[in-house]
């Protein structure tokens, strides 16, 4: 069982940052590969950033790449996402989920957490 809790989202204005967290409770972190999704209103749910637990392999969506940054703390099963230079386009529900190791869905999902930015 995987449980994925973020935290952290908020209103900023254009150009400021923020830093989402996901806690993972789960014995089997080093098997899953953690993402961060993102949901405008009327959009469809996009991949913003991935990480895989074990080697640390990381893929940012070309949107963010240069802006969002993924670190983790191992020791706390967390993982963040920090977000500079924020535009108004950022703007979404932004998702921790998870997927095993070799599987194309992910299956695990968090509750979402709000980003809005002001221009």
């Amino acid at each position: 069982q995987v449980q994925l809790v973020e935290s952290g989202g908020g209103l900023v204005q254009a150009g400021g940052s923020l830093k989402l967290s996901c806690a993972a409770s789960t014995r089997t972190i080093s098997y899953l590969t953690l993402a961060w999704f993102r949901q405008a209103p009327g959009q469809e749910r996009d991949l913003v950033a991935a990480i895989s637990w074990s080697d640390g392999t990381t893929y940012y969506a070309d949107s963010v790449k240069g802006r969002f940054t993924m670190s983790r703390d191992i020791v706390k099963n967390t993982l963040f996402l920090q977000m500079n230079t924020l535009k108004p386009d950022d703007t979404a529900v932004y998702y921790c989920a998870g997927k095993r190791r070799g599987s194309t869905a992910y299956d695990y999902w968090g509750q979402g957490t709000q980003v809005t930015v002001s221009a």
